[in-house]
This record gives structure tokens, C-alpha cells and sequence, in this order.
């Protein structure tokens, strides 16, 4: 059975997803609970991932091979070392905690959404566990259809308009990727196998290009700035399970791929361009952390310090040193952690009260003191407080970069400042205060599935915290492997 495990992490929710649909809508009792049946089979099927992960091994573990398309020898290929494997377990982790945020609150095509959701984890899982090119092309572009209808279908009332935005960009970013897949295959000798092109010796003119090419898709998808305009369109017309699964996993592809794609396979071009990477990520923590001071709107100040937070991951990345890439690594996982929380928080506001604006609220500790209590806990780890997943990743990239140069760490430790500011100006006017809006008085505080939900989240982020060791353990070895590649030149 081990031999089978990523197939089953991709496969069990795909499939899982097929009799949810076939249920219909009307069946809505059977839809929620066959749904979270499939979630939390796709999440047991990915445990054993980590119980079974050699943390000292270099390369990949729990390989699958299997001809797929022979005459282009292109392979169903999967495998997974220390850098993936923590995301499935993520991805399959929130699947649970969405399908759960959706079963109250969706009262239309109730089934459909069930099954998008469902179906994009599998695709999430192939994406982080392909070894084959083509194999993560076709998973990565396949993940777009699922999140594009949850947007437009499910969303707000620019819905329509929100979701082509982000389908436009993210498609158009990559057909640059395409491009250089295809270049890469026709280099290694008609070969799609991913670790077969790290090891190309490749010029150093072509290693430019060809990080240009992944650079435009992964940027998209993080996002960096500039090509971040996308996303707080997207986070304020979905639905809350949308903004979970965007900001969770989502965003985490794009940094995945410089991972996998970027630095192992053009690192001599990593090396070269990574002042303008650093750059460019250091804009994105502090002016971005700025942007998300003055809004208004608690759904888009959340987007925007997502795409603050991510700017860590990206700096941390091409810093070259193992402070830096495991503590991106850790920030991705607790910003998975985070993030859907903040969302989940406010659309526990937003289903009562129909409104994500600042203003319309105050005082709501005094009708929903448990929900008050959980969403000062997330608040401090948006900000990065001590002994909260927030702090460690943050930590560690900041140490990483004062490491590679004093004033780079100092300009990122900014943020810490600025995430304090913006994530607990918002917290003090949305839930202190003395109640002004009427509708506020009638508040409820959270039922037993909303407390189920926030509570996971909350061990999660203390956990992570507390004792982050049982994730840097497993990454240690790989982000090790890697850093040694990229210092090898392919000239």
C-alpha cells in the first residue's frame, strides 16, 4: 500500500468527489457528510507520507512509475522529498477545515461546491508531487478550472469579473512555463523527467531565459509585486472556503516552483538575478504591509498582508543559505495555517452580519467573546507574536538574511512592525470598543462546528509555535541537497 500513497492522496478526493455530485443538491444531509467522509479519507491517506519519511535520505521517496504517454516517453511520475511533503499534508488538512466552513453556508449547488473543492486537493497534491513536467504542467494548469468556478459561481457580486481576472493572469503567466518545459524536453534528449533536468548543463544565456519564463508564472502565482493585482479581487469575491484554499495552498504553488524548477535548474541565473529578487521581494513586505494599513475592507487588508507574508518566502529563497529556504518553508506552512483562519474568522462575521467592512463593526467581544478569543490568538500570529507559527518562519528569514547581508535582514524585520499595525489596528476597531451598530448587539457567538474549526487551527498555529522542530526536521536534509546543487555551476 505504501508504494501507492501519492496516488491515493490525488486520487481518493478526485474520485471521492464523483458520487458527491451524483447526490445532487437537494440531498443536502448526504452531500455534507459524504464530503467530509472524502476529505478526511484524503487527509488518512496522506498521513502514513509522514510517519514513513526518511528525514536523512537525500532525494526522493515514495516513487510511482508507470508508462503514460510512451511515444513521447512521458511518465506518470511521482515522488516527494522533505521541501513537498509537508504540503500535502497541509492541503488535505484544509480541505477538511473548507468543507466544514461550507456546510451551513452554501445554499445553492451545494454538491458542486463540495466536489471543486474536493477535486482541486487532489490536483494540489499531483502538483506538489510530480516528477514528471508534463505530468505537473497538466496539474497545475487543471487546478485553475476548479478555483475559477468556486470564484465565479460562489462569489461575490464582481464575482464574473474577479474570476477571469484570475484566470487570464495565471493562464497567461504559464504559457511562458510551457515554453520552457518544452525546451527542457528537447534538451534532455526528449526526457520529462524533472530531475533529469537538474542535472543539464545549460549557458549561462539560456538559464537567464528560461528563469525568466518560470519567474513570469510562479511570480503570478505567489504573487510578487508587481503582478499581485490579481489576488485582492479574488480573496473579496470568494467565498470564504475560496480565500482558505487561495491564500492556504494556493499561493504556495508558485513558491513551490521556484523550489523545484528555478534554483535547481538554472543556478547560475538564480545566483545572478537574485538582487533583483530580493529586491523585489523586500518591496512586496514593506510597501505591500503599507497598502494593507489603509484599507478598509477586512477581507482585502488580510489579502494584502498574505502577499506581505510572501514576500518572506521569496527573500528567503534567494538568500542562498538554510536559515533562509527552511524558514520560507516554515513561513508557507504557517501562513497556510494563518491565513485560512483570518478568513475563516471573518466569514464568521461576514455570515451573520453580510458585511466585511471595518467600520460597520465594534464591540463584538461583547456578543461573541469566544469567537473574540480566537481571533486575538490568529491576529497575534498574522503579526508574528512569539510562540506562534507567525514568529518562526519570519524569525528564521530574518536571521538568514542578516546573515547574507545586515541591512537586507534589517529592511525585511520591518514588516514585523508594520504586520503589528495593520493586524491589530483592524482587530481593535472590529472587535473592541462599545457596540454602535445595532446589528452587532444581536450577534451570536460560534456554534460547536465553528469552534470545532477554529480550534484545530488554533493547535496547529501553537503547535507550529511552540515546537517547530517536527517540520524542520523533515526539510532539513532536502533543503541541505538543494542548496548544494545551486552552488554547483552548470557553465
Amino acid at each position: 500500500m505504501s508504494a501507492y500513497l501519492l496516488s491515493l492522496a490525488i486520487w481518493v478526493p478526485i474520485l471521492g468527489a464523483i458520487p458527491v455530485l451524483l447526490l445532487g443538491s437537494e440531498r443536502r444531509f448526504l452531500v455534507r457528510w459524504l464530503s467530509l467522509a472524502v476529505a478526511i479519507a484524503g487527509l488518512l491517506v496522506t498521513i502514513p507520507l509522514y510517519i514513513g519519511f526518511d528525514p536523512a535520505v537525500v532525494g526522493m521517496q515514495f516513487v510511482e512509475q508507470a508508462p503514460w504517454v510512451p511515444r513521447f516517453n512521458l511518465q506518470y511520475l511521482l515522488g516527494v522529498d522533505g521541501i513537498s511533503m509537508p504540503f500535502i499534508l497541509l492541503n488535505s488538512f484544509i480541505t477538511i477545515m473548507v468543507v466544514l466552513a461550507g456546510w451551513e453556508v452554501i445554499a445553492t449547488k451545494q454538491a458542486q461546491y463540495m466536489a471543486a473543492f474536493l477535486i482541486m486537493s487532489g490536483l494540489m497534491n499531483g502538483i506538489f508531487s510530480a516528477l514528471d513536467g508534463v505530468l505537473f504542467y497538466v496539474f497545475f494548469e487543471a487546478s485553475l478550472i476548479p478555483m475559477y468556478l468556486i470564484i465565479g459561481v460562489w462569489g461575490g457580486p464582481n464575482r464574473v469579473y474577479a474570476a477571469v481576472k484570475f484566470f487570464l493572469y495565471t493562464l497567461l503567466g504559464s504559457l511562458l512555463m510551457l515554453v520552457a518545459l518544452i525546451w527542457l524536453f528537447l534538451d534532455a534528449g526528449g526526457s520529462a523527467n524533472i530531475l533529469d533536468w537538474h542535472q543539464l548543463k545549460i549557458g549561462m544565456a539560456p538559464q537567464i531565459l528560461i528563469f525568466i519564463a518560470f519567474l513570469v508564472s510562479f511570480a503570478v502565482k505567489v504573487p510578487m509585486w508587481p503582478v499581485h493585482t490579481w489576488l485582492p479581487d479574488a480573496h473579496v469575491e470568494a467565498p470564504t472556503g475560496g480565500s482558505v484554499v487561495l491564500a492556504a495552498i494556493a499561493l504556495k504553488l508558485g513558491a513551490y516552483g521556484f523550489l523545484r524548477f528555478s534554483l535547481p535548474i538554472a543556478p547560475d541565473a538564480s545566483h545572478y538575478l537574485a538582487p533583483v529578487m530580493i529586491a523585489l521581494s523586500l518591496t512586496a513586505i514593506i510597501y505591500i504591509g503599507f497598502v494593507a494599513l489603509v484599507q478598509a475592507d477586512m477581507k482585502k487588508l488580510v489579502a494584502y498582508s498574505s502577499i506581505s507574508h510572501m514576500g518572506f518566502v521569496t527573500l528567503g529563497f534567494f538568500i542562498f543559505n538554510s536559515l533562509g529556504i527552511e524558514g520560507a518553508l516554515v513561513q508557507m506552512i504557517s501562513h497556510g495555517f494563518v491565513s485560512a483562519a483570518m478568513f475563516l474568522c471573518i466569514g464568521v462575521m461576514y455570515d451573520r452580519m453580510h458585511s466585511r467592512q471595518i467600520a460597520d463593526y465594534g464591540g463584538v467581544v461583547n456578543t461573541m467573546p469566544k469567537f473574540a478569543a480566537f481571533f486575538m490568538l490568529f491576529s497575534m500570529a498574522n503579526a508574528g507574536l512569539p510562540a506562534t507559527s507567525g514568529f518562526v518562519g519570519e524569525f528564521m528569514v530574518i536571521l538568514g538574511a542578516v546573515k547574507f547581508n545586515f541591512f537586507t535582514g534589517a529592511a525585511a524585520a520591518v514588516t514585523l512592525i508594520l504586520g503589528a499595525a495593520y493586524t491589530l489596528w483592524m482587530y481593535k476597531r472590529v472587535i473592541f470598543g462599545e457596540i454602535t451598530n445595532p446589528h452587532v448587539a444581536e450577534l451570536t457567538d460560534i456554534g460547536r462546528r465553528e469552534f470545532l474549526i477554529l480550534a484545530l487551527l488554533a493547535v496547529c498555529v501553537l503547535a507550529m509555535g511552540l515546537y517547530p522542530y517536527p517540520f524542520t526536521e523533515v526539510m532539513h536534509t532536502s533543503v541541505d541537497n538543494l542548496l548544494k546543487h545551486v552552488a554547483v555551476s552548470k557553465l
